[in-house]
């Protein structure tokens, strides 16, 4: 029986076992969105996991969405993950990017012009996004026209080539959550007519797009993605009743590609799909299981009954930084405290949590 302490051949890159670092925003960036030594420690205390998949990293400047987040877009933000990389594989660990472009979430503060968030539509998310100026609602962002649709595609290809410059192992496109891969899927916030809206084949072609052109620039053995089909987060509308029909589609494009793996974000009773899409898909399958509270040891179940080939821990890493010795040994378990907001300073316990 395989169990999540056993080894995994990731494509290519050797995990010392199945269980993962989920992505945790942390809003804890240096000057000019660079990592930090704070974030090498960070991940080097956690170097234990067979994966961690770093927080959301814009991968360019209009593509932030919160504050104090880092990017990959300039010659100083690679310089200062380089830090951080080699702290993780000095520490024995493996580490993916997560390239995050929040599309309609932020607002115009964030940025030095002023500039109006994008978006696959001109619809405003609901509710509020924290600012250094507080809470403040989100705005009607700025469609993209093609041409731009295609330039952002070019932006998370550069972005994964300075990733890979920058030392990581991989990188992981987020397309769960809210944000812009997933505001192309969903019919909510993609209202647009030409070939990236509509249809569930133009729907997802943003992803598909988007996962294309980063494995042809770094391999597909080096890119993952993330979803989360059906998570209502950041005002995110997918009717039940088309769930399966797009995201079968869309996994049956992703898997003719070979990437390194699929992360699915399970949001809710939705057990039959991730199966589902656990059958359609070709590579590793990552599942960040639905649970009340964070995710625990009996998550582990889920290695040794096939659900998933790895099984990625979000909030209790924050407070067990070896979280792997201590899920095998059985705890103790320190509490993760997920209540407080860009307040923590200790070593990154108290933590912003999972977005």
């Amino acid at each position: 029986m395989t169990t999540a302490f056993d080894s995994l051949d990731l494509a290519g890159t050797p995990l010392s076992n199945r269980i993962a670092m989920a992505p945790m925003t942390r809003s804890r960036a240096g000057a000019d969105a660079t990592a930090t030594e704070l974030t090498a420690e960070y991940y080097a205390q956690r170097a234990s996991a067979g994966l961690i998949i770093t927080e959301g990293i814009q991968p360019s400047l209009i593509g932030q969405g919160y504050p104090d987040t880092p990017g990959l877009h300039s010659a100083e933000q690679v310089e200062s993950w380089r830090k951080v990389t080699s702290a993780v594989h000095a520490a024995g660990g493996r580490i993916f990017a997560q390239l995050m472009h929040a599309g309609r979430i932020g607002h115009p503060v964030l940025f030095s012009d002023g500039s109006l968030n994008v978006a696959p539509s001109a619809v405003a998310a609901e509710g509020q996004v924290y600012t250094a100026e507080g809470p403040k609602d989100f705005v009607t962002p700025r469609e993209l026209t093609g041409d731009e649709v295609r330039a952002t595609i070019e932006d998370f290809v550069s972005a994964a080539r300075n990733a890979i410059d920058a030392g990581f192992d991989g990188v992981e496109l987020h397309g769960a959550n809210g944000y812009l891969i997933h505001q192309f899927l969903a019919p909510g916030s993609n209202l647009r007519t030409d070939e990236w809206g509509g249809a569930p084949e133009n729907r997802i072609r943003f992803a598909v797009e988007t996962a294309r052109a980063v494995a042809a620039e770094i391999g597909a053995a080096r890119t993952g993605l993330r979803l989360s089909p059906g998570n209502p987060f950041n005002s995110i509308s997918e009717p039940a009743d088309g769930l399966e029909a797009t995201y079968t589609l869309l996994v049956k494009e992703l898997s003719a590609l070979g990437l390194a793996y699929l992360h699915v974000m399970e949001a809710g009773p939705i057990r039959d799909l991730v199966n589902t899409l656990r059958g359609g898909f070709d590579g590793t399958f990552v599942l960040n299981p639905a649970t009340e509270g964070p995710t625990g040891s009996d998550a582990l179940a889920l290695v040794e009954d096939g659900t998933a080939d790895v099984v990625a821990f979000g909030a209790l890493f924050l407070a067990n930084p070896d979280l792997p010795a201590r899920l095998k040994a059985g705890g103790p378990y320190n509490s993760p405290d997920t209540a407080t907001f860009f307040g923590g300073t200790e070593k990154g316990y108290t933590d912003y949590p999972a977005l």
